[in-house]
């Protein structure tokens, strides 16, 4: 049995501004990447919480992004809004772009957010719930790196590419979903390789473009998206509208930094808002009060909404707190100077 320690949801924040402050993170991107990595851990989503703490401090150990740099907001054009990250983290590009996000929602019913030139790791979740949060409709899109081929393929071509939607529901949780339109996120590969186990079959190739259930020969070859050649056309939109759309890269023309080289790992990403009283003036209550027929709809069937075991690991963690492999916690505390 895997080792673990448990900390306080306060300890887990403190634990996570030492690694990246002690790393040479400035308080800004610290703060920004401890919130969404703190909540994606409070809501067991391992692959993007304080695990991926370890890839911001490599990839700024090997000059792959900027760690002090504040971004630029640049007021576009009456419904859009444009952020240079300059090669920082997405995460604070978003944090200060999200004010006129919603503003420009609620005056003209749709409102976008382009960050280009930012380094991204994140989940999308914590983003989309906090625009629905704002009682908005909220979608993002970002590509990855190619790590993904293209149905038919044997190559990395796609990113991971992934997708999340928040609607809202005013005194309960949102309808939220968050996934990535390959097989699995990348990072699930990357625990089951730390963890000494199998991926499942179908989730990707080898270098050689031939089935496998090795992890590390997963990595070194291709994933493959879900549903076929259906996920792997949403993979090539979900591309274009962060990519072309907003002025900014493919995922194919990007690459990780490495200790050889810093890289090429910035890319964009579009989050789009959409305001309900807006689109619908006087009728919008009786619109939002028909999902809320459809949502019961679908629980009466048996079946869950997205995201409720994410909403329930999050009660859970505020009652005990964020449980992490022992191994994890010991390298996270190696990153610090307070060992």
């Amino acid at each position: 049995m895997t080792e673990t320690v448990t900390l306080t949801i306060e300890e887990a924040e403190k634990l996570s501004l030492a690694v990246l402050e002690d790393n040479g993170f400035g308080e800004e991107h610290a703060g920004a990447i401890m919130r969404s990595v703190v909540a994606a851990q409070i809501d067991e989503c391992h692959s993007h919480g304080l695990y991926r703490l370890m890839g911001c401090v490599q990839t700024a150990r090997n000059g792959g992004l900027d760690t002090h740099v504040l971004p630029e907001i640049i007021d576009q054009a009456p419904a859009i809004t444009r952020v240079n990250a300059h090669k920082g983290c997405s995460l604070l590009g978003f944090e200060m772009g999200l004010p006129q996000l919603v503003e420009k929602a609620r005056h003209c019913g749709i409102s976008v957010l382009a960050i280009n030139n930012c380094f991204h790791f994140s989940a999308l979740w914590p983003e989309v719930e906090q625009i629905s949060a704002h009682g908005l409709v909220g979608m993002a899109m970002t590509p990855t790196h190619a790590f993904v081929a293209p149905a038919g393929g044997a190559k990395p071509l796609l990113g991971t590419n992934p997708i999340a939607f928040s609607w809202p529901r005013p005194g309960k949780t949102p309808y939220t979903f968050d996934f990535a339109t390959s097989m699995i996120a990348r990072g699930e590969i990357e625990l089951h390789r730390r963890a000494g186990r199998p991926i499942p079959e179908g989730w990707a190739i080898d270098k050689n473009g031939d089935p496998t259930t090795d992890p590390t020969k997963a990595l070194e070859g291709a994933m493959l998206t879900f549903g076929g050649h259906k996920g792997s056309a949403l993979s090539t939109m979900i591309g274009l509208m962060a990519g072309p759309l907003i002025g900014d890269v493919l995922g194919h023309e990007t690459h990780a930094a490495s200790e050889d080289a810093p890289g090429k790992p910035h890319h964009g990403e579009i989050i789009i808002a959409f305001c309900p009283e807006t689109f619908l003036g006087a009728d919008a209550q009786k619109h939002l009060d028909h999902a809320e027929d459809f949502f019961e709809e679908i629980v009466k069937q048996g079946a869950r909404l997205p995201s409720q075991r994410r909403f329930e690991a999050r009660e859970r963690s505020h009652e005990n707190g964020v449980t992490i492999p022992k191994t994890l916690h010991d390298e996270l505390l190696a990153l610090t100077e307070q060992q």
